[in-house]
């Protein structure tokens, strides 16, 4: 799937089990995926915004590689607006960094992306995208991979890489 929608030449980058349980159960507020994990922190012109989280750096990458990142999600439950299923804006990715707080709900339209059991979802991390508590008591259980096609600059490495 991967090389044919994407290109033969793409790398795991960063891989996240989701589980919302019915007893644990969170909103997420719109936001884009803007963080890339790598192994340490180096000055790079145009790498912004470091964080270090469970002993890891997180960094704001340059827009030309935000953009070129895609992610797969595989569902191991139903997901719908009832389980806290994604809801997207349409197109969003493609406005750069898009901040929450500027959305024109009189232009922009949400949404909700409901996924089978063992079904998958391909998106961009820049896509404006949010989730509601579950109200149905049904868990959400998300493996979400990040990939992208090229190394980093000036001795940065992605901190999971892993090949094919």
């Amino acid at each position: 799937m991967i090389s044919e929608n994407f290109g033969n030449d793409y790398f795991l980058v960063k891989s996240i089990y989701f589980d919302k349980p019915p007893a644990s159960n969170w909103f997420v507020s719109y936001h884009q995926d803007l963080s890339i994990a790598v192994n340490k922190k180096e000055p790079v012109s145009g790498f912004t915004n470091w964080t270090i989280k469970k002993h890891q750096f997180g960094v704001q990458p340059p827009l030309n590689i935000l953009e070129n990142l895609f992610t797969i999600r595989i569902h191991l439950d139903k997901t719908d607006e009832n389980n806290g299923a994604l809801k997207v804006i349409p197109k969003s990715h493609t406005k750069g960094i898009y901040r929450p707080e500027t959305i024109d709900w009189n232009i922009e339209k949400e949404v909700i992306c409901d996924v089978p059991k063992g079904g998958l979802m391909a998106m961009k991390p820049l896509l404006l995208h949010s989730s509601s508590r579950t109200t149905n008591h049904q868990r959400r259980r998300v493996i979400h991979l990040e990939f992208y096609n090229k190394e980093l600059a000036n001795n940065l490495n992605w901190a999971e890489k892993c090949c094919f």
